[in-house]
């Protein structure tokens, strides 16, 4: 109860600031909703960053950037008259008691994936008994982000395999499908078949409860680890990576997997 109470004296405190500064700083007096709006999504990114890194600290740090963004939005929508801080944390309380009648309620659940149905059930009660399932999806998202968060969407109403296994046989029938368009040299067919096989991938890491955006992200990290450490050798062997075959510097990436913990070990440079 004591750190509720000194959160809410924080938040307090916070809120005062902005009003502060909404008055005094000129460059907190020019903010609109537009223009902190990439700098919103900005601070996301690097709160995605830190919790990548499984930094604690970074993670207290980026919360509270993203923290005063919202405090900012509310103190700009309370000056147009439009909605205040009050607002938008009522609106939430009441969304989360009201999507959530197995703990604030008397309705019985078997487990997390019957909450998410539910979650989706009652979301369309509340625009007036219809909502098309996937209007939820920001059109802004990144496209891997916006493939998974699709595919949960529709799992909640039961659109989903009877088993996760079954994704394999759809991953192996997109990429016969998009060899074979390969084949006929037809760029827009390629793009369209590659779609399918990474939409497909995607699927695979949701049925397998894998982040596909924080498992590709590490990815991108360990090939940067090791072409880094592969471009300091050859730099100090007197060598340039111009100058050097694929095989010459497939055999220092090999080395540098040696860096790698042991579940991140794959193929050679050639395979990945």
């Amino acid at each position: 109860m004591n750190n509720i109470k000194e959160s809410g004296k924080e938040l307090e405190k916070l809120l005062g600031i902005m009003t502060e500064l909404r008055q005094k700083c000129p460059w907190d007096m020019k903010q609109t909703f537009d223009s902190l709006r990439k700098l919103t999504i900005e601070e996301v990114y690097e709160l995605a960053e830190a919790i990548t890194s499984q930094s604690d600290e970074g993670i207290r740090n980026e919360l509270g950037d993203i923290m005063l963004h919202i405090v900012f939005y509310a103190k700009i929508g309370s000056e147009r008259g439009t909605f205040t801080m009050t607002d938008v944390l009522r609106g939430i309380n009441e969304k989360l008691v009201y999507r959530h009648p197995h703990v604030f309620g008397d309705v019985k659940v078997s487990g997390a994936s019957e909450v998410e149905k539910n979650w989706e059930h009652l979301k369309i009660k509340e625009n007036n008994g219809y909502k098309p399932v996937l209007s939820g999806v920001p059109s802004s998202l990144p496209a891997v982000v916006k493939a998974n968060r699709i595919q949960e969407k529709v799992r909640g109403v039961g659109f989903d395999w009877e088993k996760r296994e079954q994704i394999w046989d759809k991953v192996l029938e997109e990429i016969t499908e998009l060899k074979k368009e390969i084949d006929s040299n037809d760029r827009e067919k390629i793009e369209s078949e590659l779609g399918d096989v990474m939409f497909s991938l995607v699927n695979a890491s949701r049925l397998y409860e894998i982040d596909p955006e924080g498992a590709l992200e590490k990815t991108n990290r360990k090939f940067i680890k090791r072409f880094n450490y592969l471009e300091k050798e050859t730099l100090a062997k007197g060598k340039s990576l111009h100058d050097m075959s694929l095989d010459e510097m497939n055999v220092i990436w090999e080395e540098a997997k040696k860096f790698d913990p042991p579940a991140y070990r794959q193929a050679g440079l050639k395979g990945g």
